[in-house]
């Protein structure tokens, strides 16, 4: 799918059905004949195009002719076989020429559509270093967002994990922390990234742009700081965890097989009584009654040493 934009001076952004001088080309997962028509009227290499839309590709920049690519990895929320959330990454591409800016992509992302919305400030298509930028902004900001996601949703495992049996919650947790994994090792690529376009004159930038692109940095550095802390933490938690999962289900063993020596006690002294031969009480008249109480207070005895010893 293609969708070609334009701002106006004021910043207004407009959609347009052609492609035009300053115009931002929005590409997602783009079939074969818009992929040839794109290579063909903009002069692009084929694999400019091709690349940012395999999911295993890393993090670069590449330069020909007058076109830069730039392609980085962004932070998605997806959902798994069973429909629990993951976080994963998928490669976007830039394609900066001279009179155009291209985006590529699998998937329709909330990146791009920030932008589409107009909740970007100080967005110009026309602008293309500076747009170029305010994505690489945009996309910290999510990696920061989703990284606190992540740490709330293992505070509410850790909650429920405190009186769980179950495997499920490890399960989660252990999605997440291959989320931290994916989202740890696209960060640091897309720092290499940022760092050549800061040390290189591959874009050509005004003093505003270096400032914007400092705090991109920042931020990604923060980001990546997060994302190896809560690894930390997580990959303890699990460890952690595990054996409380096992001492819950101990826990639960000892109560139920305490259970069930108080309940044989009576059932050990009524098979007593029951036998066909003499035994002791057969001419008393409250012989039951006073068999039911020797059962009580065994049983009683019982679970008092039981609880005593806090095995329940």
């Amino acid at each position: 799918m293609l969708n070609f934009y334009v701002s106006d001076a004021q910043g207004k952004l407009n959609q347009v059905d052609t492609i035009e001088k300053g115009c931002w080309i929005n590409a997602i997962n783009p079939s074969e004949q818009e992929i040839q028509f794109l290579v063909q009227k903009l002069d692009l290499d084929l694999d400019f195009i091709k690349d940012p839309l395999d999911d295993e590709e890393r993090s670069r920049i590449e330069v020909e002719g007058e076109h830069t690519l730039i392609i980085v990895d962004i932070p998605i929320i997806a959902h798994d076989d069973t429909g629990h959330t993951i976080f994963d990454t998928i490669p976007i591409g830039m394609i900066i020429s001279s009179n155009t800016f291209v985006t590529i992509c699998l998937n329709e992302n909330p990146i791009f559509e920030r932008f589409i919305y107009q909740k970007v400030k100080g967005f110009f298509t026309f602008k293309k270093t500076r747009f170029a930028l305010q994505l690489l902004h945009t996309t910290s900001t999510y990696y920061l967002r989703y990284l606190k996601q992540i740490n709330r949703k293992t505070n509410e495992i850790e909650a429920e994990l405190h009186q769980s049996t179950r495997n499920q919650e490890l399960f989660t947790m252990l999605n997440l922390e291959k989320s931290l994994v994916y989202f740890t090792t696209s960060l640091k690529s897309n720092k290499i990234v940022m760092q050549k376009i800061l040390k290189g004159n591959i874009l050509k930038m005004y003093e505003d742009d270096e400032d914007l692109l400092e705090d991109v940095i920042i931020e990604n550095k923060q980001a990546i700081e997060m994302a190896e802390v809560y690894s930390n933490i997580l990959s303890g938690m699990m460890n952690t965890f595990a054996s409380v999962i096992s001492n819950n289900l101990n826990i639960v063993m000892k109560f139920l097989t305490s259970i069930t020596i108080i309940l044989s006690i009576p059932t050990m002294v009524s098979s007593f009584f029951g036998m066909n031969v003499g035994i002791p009480l057969r001419s008393i008249p409250h012989a039951f009654t006073i068999v039911i109480g020797i059962s009580a207070i065994l049983s009683s005895t019982i679970a008092f040493i039981f609880w005593k010893k806090r095995y329940f």
